[in-house]
């Protein structure tokens, strides 16, 4: 189920639902984001960390350039991204893992 406003809030559920009266459950119905556009966003970010650490950058620059922490950066680049039919793609097999854990 999708909002009937589907927008980035800047304010916590908690805080919109003191400012205009209502539950918190309220407010989450009313501003979600459709998981659709969140998946997205996330399969993106993902496929950028991965571009980008196949490419030589460090942990640091890809988290600096995400706007995310080093911890995170490990999880992007541990969680594949799905093809274009919806398999694994090719540059996150196990190419992917001994550029991000050498041994």
């Amino acid at each position: 189920m999708g909002a009937e406003h589907p927008i980035r809030r800047t304010k916590t559920a908690r805080e919109m639902a003191e400012q205009m009266g209502i539950s918190v459950r309220s407010v989450r119905n009313i501003v979600a984001e459709p998981r659709s556009d969140y998946e997205g966003r996330a399969v993106e970010k993902r496929r950028r960390a991965q571009q980008m650490r196949l490419a030589g950058a460090s942990y640091k620059q890809i988290a600096e350039v995400l706007g995310v922490s080093i911890g995170s950066v490990s999880t992007l680049l541990r969680i594949p991204v799905p093809g274009p039919d919806g398999s694994d793609s090719p540059e996150n097999s196990s190419h992917m893992r001994s550029i991000s854990d050498p041994r």
